[in-house]
């Protein structure tokens, strides 16, 4: 028996197995990629290398859940907010509150306090606690 050899040298790539890696490829980052970014929308922020006072004086002013103000722990009515403010803004000169709201009130509840300060053209801060995890 005579066994023939090919005169000319064919170069092949086997293709079959290729199909099979692109998919799984494929079908890994589209799974990779919804783990990484469920629907947040990604901010760049800025950073500060270290925290800066504002002030040299800074006012707390402290709302509880039954809406009753409170200027570094003296009780005000709610109608005198916008007065107490303007007072504290002419005997302080560039003065900052330090706003603790109680959790419970709603955000128009902030913004009305906020509007105060602005309408005054006082530097308001909102004051938060630490997120525990």
């Amino acid at each position: 028996m005579k066994i023939k050899h090919p005169s000319e040298f064919k170069a092949e790539v086997a293709t079959a197995s290729l199909n099979d890696i692109m998919f799984f490829l494929l079908l890994f980052f589209l799974i990779i990629a919804t783990f990484a970014n469920p629907n947040v929308i990604k901010l760049m922020l800025p950073k500060a290398a270290s925290s800066q006072t504002v002030t040299k004086k800074q006012v707390t002013l402290s709302v509880n859940k039954d809406k009753q103000y409170f200027i570094d722990r003296r009780a005000i009515p709610t109608e005198s907010l916008e007065t107490e403010l303007k007072k504290l803004e002419s005997d302080i000169p560039d003065v900052t509150i330090v706003v603790r709201a109680d959790h419970s009130l709603t955000i128009q509840d902030l913004v009305d306090i906020l509007q105060v300060g602005s309408k005054l053209r006082i530097k308001m801060i909102l004051a938060t606690d630490k997120k525990k995890s």
